[in-house]
């Protein structure tokens, strides 16, 4: 939350806890505060309109008819310590969430496809649609300078909630800043770069991994971080529609898992199919190393990684990082490198099917393979959506569930061990692993 914004939220507050408890001088300074802090958010309202803070403006609104009449002065004073009391909640949902900046030596770009494959039907419509495959490429860059990248796709027709976060509080997520500058040049401090597919957890945007992806990027990976359409909350598709969740099977239904795991591994070796045959890929043409091009992905989109690794030679290695196996990708043997990166186990509360799961890939796995637990992390310590919230309610969380380490630590932890393994340098795995507390072998 930046001073401006602090200053506008505290000052309201203050003066209101000031006409409960001393209404005669409340009354005074509230007269000349409420003639300043209503034109005062009037223009902020112009330029940053922050949903959520209505239980402030009714605050404003209120003290006003206090100061300015007389009369039913026990009942005002109730009314406005309500609504302060309300609007000092607004402190725990930050209206601009800031995201970690980039550790890596490079800037960060971003370019976004829209793509459509004219070779699947889209399952989850009954138009005769063509899938839709949306790709966001984080890059290192030598262009530091410029627009910075929007974070959500369809910010002004977002659904009820989007992936669990209601949208009310995302009025204003379009100023996050996400250390990434639109459509800059590709660093030239190596012709080709290895390229990372990255796929999220079930339901969630590809924005909710932003911090991740693009410290990634900012270590010298092309990252094109994958959105599934019509499984994920919001999208925006090629023809400009806003594709939201769309339900075919009931969720208790044993296809419903397997359906959607094989549908992401289509959507990623379509991606690769478009990589490999000569697609104008703006910045990132003839820019990427075709012979070195790993999947990631969390949560579900880790069990989408190693599916596609399984089906498509031309990946190199997959991580996953807490996601759980469905169907027959257990059984299936793998002959290139896997690591499984999961957050503690007590915290998460793993199933058993995710844990035998993983187990049974990696006893028939025929390549190297690298699994380590992070102590105090939690499911969603890899995503954004920690940062959502304020800090003194994530301390709070983690008195009650856990969660010590936090997620800026969690994101930079997995992209130290992430790194040499999607390098091929296998030693410095456990070498990055030793360097953080907490983190161990299984």
């Amino acid at each position: 939350m930046s001073v401006i914004d602090a200053v506008m939220l505290g000052a309201p507050v203050a003066v209101a806890i000031l006409l409960v408890v001393a209404p005669r001088l409340g009354r005074r300074v509230g007269m000349v505060a409420v003639s300043v802090l209503i034109p005062g958010h009037a223009l902020l309202w112009l330029f940053e309109p922050y949903r959520q803070w209505w239980p402030l403006y009714l605050l404003l609104v209120a003290m006003l008819v206090v100061v300015a009449t007389t009369g039913r002065e026990l009942l005002g004073r109730i009314g406005i310590g309500v609504l302060a009391a309300i609007s000092a909640a607004v402190w725990l949902v930050p209206p601009v969430p800031e995201l970690p900046e980039p550790t890596g030596h490079y800037a960060v770009g971003s370019e976004i496809f829209r793509w459509v494959d004219p070779a699947r039907p889209e399952p989850r419509t009954e138009a005769d649609d063509r899938r839709n495959v949306v790709v966001q490429a984080w890059y290192p860059t030598e262009s530091a300078a410029g627009r910075r990248w929007v974070y959500l796709d369809g910010q002004d027709a977002l659904p009820s909630q989007v992936a669990g976060v209601p949208s009310l509080i995302m009025g204003a997520y379009s100023h996050i800043d996400t250390h990434a500058f639109a459509q800059g040049p590709v660093s030239r401090a190596r012709q080709r770069w290895p390229v990372v597919l990255f796929s999220p957890g079930y339901g969630a945007p590809r924005a909710y991994y932003s911090g991740l992806v693009a410290d990634l990027a900012s270590r010298g990976f092309v990252v094109l971080a994958v959105d599934h359409p019509y499984e994920s909350a919001v999208t925006e598709l090629a023809d400009g529609t806003i594709a939201h969740t769309v339900e075919t099977l009931p969720v208790d239904d044993p296809r419903f898992m397997v359906e959607r795991q094989e549908i992401r591994t289509a959507d990623l070796r379509f991606v690769l199919d478009r990589i490999g045959a000569g697609t104008d890929l703006g910045p990132l043409t003839d820019r990427l190393d075709p012979t070195h091009i790993s999947a990631v992905g969390h949560s579900f989109g880790g069990a989408a990684a190693l599916s596609a690794l399984s089906e498509d030679r031309r990946l190199t290695a997959a991580a996953n990082l807490d996601g759980t196996l469905y169907s027959d990708l257990p059984q299936r043997t793998i002959d290139r490198p896997v690591l499984i990166l999961e957050s503690d186990r007590d915290i998460t509360g793993h199933s058993a099917r995710y844990l035998d799961g993983n187990a049974d890939l990696l006893r028939r796995l025929r390549a190297p393979s690298f699994r380590y637990e992070i102590d105090e992390a939690d499911h969603f310590g890899f995503t954004d959506a920690s940062h959502f919230v304020s800090a003194p309610v994530r301390f709070v969380a983690t008195l009650f569930v856990g969660g010590s380490r936090g997620p800026t630590d969690t994101q930079w932890l997995t992209n130290d061990i992430l790194t040499p393994f999607l390098l091929g340098d296998h030693p410095g795995i456990a070498t990055a692993a030793a360097r953080h507390p907490g983190v161990s072998a299984r």
